[in-house]
């Protein structure tokens, strides 16, 4: 049976604050929640359309540059965007592939955009991405802990 909340965190673990997102859903993972898939890998991929199939919430994770500290959590929408055609692709166009392949809407997704700074290859996650995940993580708790879009709503940056 496929959990209706799927939670997929995406980064590289060996470069520094990249790995936000893994170590997010190890600790996430660790919680036995009840009803929740956890996927995760280096980057998103065509084929990761597929993960949000029966879904009734998706949750992506990533380290972001550009959201401020500690994080940003906004609501996803279907968008045909440059990354379809390169080795790592955006969110927003894995729904609209979605969309393509199944023609019909994906399920509610969100983007929870943790605030990274230092990405260098080897690095272990700086002092800030430390306290950024932590900040996230209660808020990953509460989400998992209420998986309803109109509460995820509610909690929108």
């Amino acid at each position: 049976m496929t959990a209706a909340l799927l939670v997929f965190g995406y980064g590289n673990p060996s470069r520094g604050d990249d790995a936000i997102a893994p170590v997010l859903l190890q600790r996430l993972n660790a919680l036995e929640l009840p009803n929740v898939e956890f996927v995760t890998d280096f980057q998103l991929q065509v084929e990761h359309a597929l993960d949000l199939v029966d879904r009734e919430l998706v949750l992506f994770i990533d380290a972001s540059v550009v959201a401020p500290p500690p994080y940003t959590f906004t609501r996803l929408t279907p968008q045909q965007d440059a990354s379809y055609t390169s080795h790592e692709m955006s969110p927003a166009a894995v729904l609209h592939v979605y969309q393509e392949i199944h023609r019909t809407p994906p399920p509610p997704c969100f983007l929870l955009g943790v605030r990274g700074e230092f990405f260098d290859l080897g690095a272990p996650l700086s002092e800030d991405a430390e306290k950024n995940a932590e900040a996230a993580f209660a808020l990953l708790r509460e989400l998992c802990a209420n998986p309803r879009r109109e509460e995820w709503e509610n909690r929108l940056s």
